[in-house]
């Protein structure tokens, strides 16, 4: 369940970018074979839907609208999305575990990401920070999936 707790701090700064993640690694076959996620994740409907969400999600995070992570309806969707992003890394007989582990961790991530996102921005910007934090969360989620035999072993 390591691989779903890592990816579910991924999650707690960009929510979508787990879920995008996930369902391009099952449409190329490079989830275990036992995963615990859904059996439509690697469809192309949702991995293109998933990835136009994640894109939309690194786009707008720069914009002053932006609502901020922690709102109830982002919190949610982080929740969720990352449940089952988590649920897709771990064994079959570990799915329902390592979802309500993944989906409650993005919650949490949440705030600490927050609120070092809110601190930098006084400094460097909305943009500059959204940017490098964009890396770090894309880098993140393929490291975690490029590791996945290493993480399932520990």
């Amino acid at each position: 369940m390591l691989a779903s707790f890592l990816m579910a701090l991924v999650g707690g700064q960009r929510g979508m970018t787990p879920l995008a993640a996930v369902s391009v690694a099952a449409a190329r076959g490079d989830l275990p074979a036992d995963h615990g996620g859904p059996p439509f994740l690697g469809h192309p409907l949702v991995v293109g839907g998933s990835m136009a969400l994640a894109a939309a999600e690194l786009a707008g995070d720069k914009m002053k609208s932006a609502p901020d992570r922690i709102v109830p309806v982002g919190l949610a969707t982080r929740f969720v999305a990352c449940a089952i992003a988590g649920a897709a890394l771990a064994p079959r007989r570990q799915r329902w575990g390592a979802a309500a582990l993944a989906g409650a961790t993005a919650v949490a991530a949440s705030y600490p990401g927050w609120h070092g996102r809110i601190a930098t921005m006084r400094r460097h910007g909305r943009k500059r920070t959204g940017l490098v934090e964009d890396v770090m969360v894309v880098a993140g989620a393929v490291a975690i999936l490029c590791n996945l035999d290493r993480l399932a072993a520990r």
